[in-house]
């Protein structure tokens, strides 16, 4: 008798990829053997799972109503499949974790480097993105990001310390151009923004005034998604720009730049490990958790 599942998790691939090229790099095999793979179980089910065009692929109403049938099925499978390889030796496998760009402490890689060489049998691919998505969805086993803005479903551990925002300038620019004494005078001066894609908004810059937060819309000279090239320009003389002050110490302690507005930037909670609540995680996030866990947050 066949087997009822064959097939399912290259379905489940192609879902999410959109592709069979993408698929087929997932899990690790051949563009042809997720065709033929994927055409095999819907010769089996007498139903046509996938619409096939030259430069993608979509779901047909019936491999929508499969895939959201049984996609959280299989998540419960490998959970448990891994938990059973658990029992047997030391956490392995690939750790997939979704960071965001001005996790400066966390991605500097001291603790990371401390936790690979405890478990060298872990490979770690690290996504450094500030897209707001759904890592489970997304394939990951867990994220770092702000604690503001993590879902209240999730569990999470601090991997820094309190965090704030200031403005930053260099003092050639600071020299031409004079530093503001309120937020209200960004307005007036070269300012470099980030923004997270192009048809969005560029991020309004955050203050606090006598207890209250309020927001500058800047009209950014520059506008990127990328904060180091934000920091380049910025001790280049470009502008102003803003961002968590971890991401500027490096260049504040050197000189490059010089903070702006410090008193309308109070501490917040700075950054965490988060990740869903299951009845038992994987051993890899596990070993993760409790390496972070012992050590200080920085």
């Amino acid at each position: 008798m066949s087997d009822v599942f064959e097939g399912m998790s290259t379905f489940v691939a192609v879902a999410e990829a959109g592709s069979f090229r993408l698929a087929a790099e997932r899990l690790g095999v051949t563009r042809s053997a997720v065709s033929q793979g994927l055409q095999r179980l819907e010769d089996r089910l007498g139903v046509a799972l996938v619409q096939r065009t030259t430069r993608s692929v979509r779901l047909t109403e019936a491999g929508e109503a499969l895939y959201q049938a049984v996609n959280p099925a299989l998540s419960e499978v490998k959970t448990a499949l891994q938990t059973v390889r658990d029992q047997r030796g030391r956490p392995s496998g690939t750790l997939r974790l979704a960071v965001s760009s001005i996790a400066e402490t966390f991605l500097s890689g001291v603790a990371l480097t401390g936790f690979l060489q405890a478990y060298p049998q872990i490979r770690l691919d690290l996504t450094v993105t500030d897209e707001e998505s759904d890592i489970v969805e997304a394939g990951f086993d867990a994220g770092v990001r702000l604690g503001e803005v993590i879902e209240q479903d999730m569990i999470a551990i601090p991997v820094s310390g309190e965090q704030r925002q200031l403005a930053v300038a260099s003092p050639d620019y600071i020299a031409r151009r004079g530093a503001p004494q309120h937020p209200r005078d960004l307005l007036a001066h070269s300012c470099i923004g980030w923004r997270a894609r192009p048809d969005l908004a560029p991020y309004r810059w955050e203050f606090t005034e006598a207890g209250r937060d309020f927001e500058i819309a800047v009209e950014p000279q520059v506008t990127t998604n990328d904060m180091s090239t934000m920091i380049r320009l910025a001790c280049a003389g470009a502008g102003i720009t803003f961002g968590v002050y971890d991401t500027f110490e490096t260049y504040l302690r050197r000189g490059e730049l010089v903070p702006l507005l410090e008193t309308f930037g109070p501490p917040f909670a700075g950054f965490y490990l988060y990740y869903p609540r299951r009845q038992r995680q994987p051993a890899k996030l596990r070993a993760l958790i409790e390496h972070l866990r012992g050590r200080p947050p920085a």
